[in-house]
């Protein structure tokens, strides 16, 4: 299921089906709703509508397997259909999913980030914000859920407390304290935090952020290091 996540933050979608179908290929209680797997094509293109394809018959597993239990919550069943639903950019749909398996496994920061992205790509950012920092609240170290904290306090226009978040991203990366976000590259950070320096209007720290000069960075923002 985490990978089938990871290759979803790539744009790597047919990966992501891939893996979500192999989720259920592999989990004995579901197995059997797998009746005819997808395979890719032997290294050949995958076109627009092969996925398209591949994407109704994937959903239409995790739909099956949510089914067999219907007064029992399944937070995996729930987190593949919000995947899903990400995918074919039905937000609502996937926020309640996520919403679900979180009635179950309230205390997971995964699950709150995964929803947090959804409610952020559905512009409800100010709800975005609130479902990452329960992720944070829960693992602090968390740096993609930092990342996209900022990340929406840019759509809010809240500049300097992105540059924050961000600022404690890199501090966090540095220290190596986190260990779920190898997908999330320091680049990643610097480039969002020369881009929200300019938003907020301050040319007096262009150069420290194209020399990515952390330090000075941190004290001009008083982020602790």
């Amino acid at each position: 299921m985490s990978l089938a996540v990871s290759y979803t933050n790539e744009a790597m979608q047919n990966q992501a089906l891939y893996a979500l179908q192999d989720w259920i290929r592999s989990n004995p209680k579901y197995s059997h709703v797998l009746k005819t797997p997808m395979d890719h094509p032997d290294g050949g293109p995958f076109n627009s509508m092969m996925l398209r394809e591949l994407h109704h018959h994937v959903q239409d597993l995790y739909l099956e397997a949510a089914r067999l239990s219907p007064n029992e919550i399944d937070a995996d069943v729930q987190g593949g259909l919000g995947v899903l639903f990400n995918l074919s950019q039905e937000y609502d749909k996937a926020v309640d999913c996520f919403n679900a398996a979180l009635t179950v496994r309230p205390d997971d920061c995964l699950l709150w980030n995964k929803l947090g992205a959804t409610l952020a790509n559905g512009n409800r950012s100010e709800e975005a914000v609130e479902a990452y920092r329960q992720a944070l609240q829960l693992y602090p170290g968390f740096v993609r859920s930092r990342y996209n904290l900022g990340i929406s306090c840019i759509n809010l226009r809240s500049y300097r407390e992105a540059i924050e978040h961000f600022l404690s991203a890199l501090h966090l990366q540095r220290s190596g304290k986190s260990q779920r976000d190898a997908e999330i590259t320091s680049d990643n950070i610097w480039s969002t935090l020369r881009m929200s320096i300019s938003l907020l209007g301050r040319p007096d720290l262009y150069k420290a952020a194209e020399e990515r000069n952390l330090e000075e960075l941190s004290n001009a923002f008083n982020v602790s290091t």
